[in-house]
Order: structure tokens, then sequence, then C-alpha cells
């Protein structure tokens, strides 16, 4: 690492320290502080989520982003797992249209081109079935008419003990 790299690299842990007490915010909403989409939180690149019924009932979820160089991994193009991670908020947005906080147990994703950077691109994400307590999503990112991946992901409904649970250990 250059004397440079080392520089940048000790500014960057000064942001990370600031991100931190900036997302610890007491009484913020998870979707709020999340790393991915969330409004307050500095290394989301926010995403405009919204939902709408069909005539079939079902509903859609429809989240608008746009990346930038921050999420490069191929050259132009935004990185895999920065895709995987968009598609397990805007699936995970999808599968609490159940009314039933879930966990992801498997996210799977077919990348099908190359997604580009500084274009606007949409996620779009559904409940394809549910069986007791599994929610099965199915999800498709697009820039304009082109498919760039597709996701499906299964989901585990948490009981209600589990969630508080886990609610009071964040919040210890």
């Amino acid at each position: 690492m250059t004397v440079d790299e080392k520089i940048r690299a000790e500014r960057a842990q000064v942001i990370r320290n600031e991100i931190e007490e900036i997302v610890a915010v007491e009484g913020a909403s998870f979707l709020d502080r999340s790393p991915i989409i969330g409004a307050i939180n500095p290394i989301a690149m926010p995403m405009t989520i919204t939902t709408s019924t069909d005539e079939n009932g079902r509903i859609n979820v429809v989240g608008n982003v746009t990346f930038g160089s921050a999420y490069e991994g191929p050259p132009g193009c935004v990185h895999g797992g920065v895709i995987a991670a968009y598609f397990d908020e805007v699936c995970g947005v999808a599968q609490s249209t159940t009314g039933n906080p879930g966990m992801t147990v498997n996210l799977t994703i077919d990348y099908r081109a190359p997604t580009p950077l500084h274009k606007p691109l949409e996620f779009r994400a559904f409940v394809a079935s549910t069986e007791k307590r599994k929610i099965i999503t199915t999800g498709s990112l697009y820039h304009g008419e082109t498919l760039c991946a597709e996701a499906t992901g299964i989901f585990v409904s948490m009981r209600p003990e589990i969630f508080e649970r886990l609610t009071q250990l964040r919040d210890a």
C-alpha cells in the first residue's frame, strides 16, 4: 500500500466511524438506517420504492436507483454483489407485504446482461408463493427494456418471539 493509499484508508476509517454515529439514531426505522437503501445511511445508494396492486390482487414492489462509480465491478458496470444486496432488499420488501417479518434463507441471482453505472435502473419483485412460513419471491432488474438480472428469494417468516428477541438484542 502506498503512502497516499494509507492516507485515504485512514480518512475512510474516520468516515466509517462518523457513519456509525449517524446511523445509530435512536428511533430511526430499519428502512431509514438500511445499509442498502437507507435515506439516513450515507453508504447507501437510496432507492425509491413503490408498491402497487395489479388486477389479480398481486402486490408488486418497484425500486428505482442509479448507481455511481463507488458501486463499480466490471468496467462501467454495477458490481454483482451490489446487485445481489439490492435484490435482497427489494425481495425482502415484497415478502413483508404478507404481513409477517421474515429473513432471507436463500437468494439466487441469474445475471443476464451487464448492468450499467450512471443509468436509471428498475428492480421489480413480488411474492410468487407462500407455504406455511416459507415465502418465495421473484425479482427482476431492468435498464430500460434490457433484462439485466433475475432473482428468486426464499424467506421464512419469523415467529413473533424471535422477532422480539432480535429487536431486544439490537437495542441492547
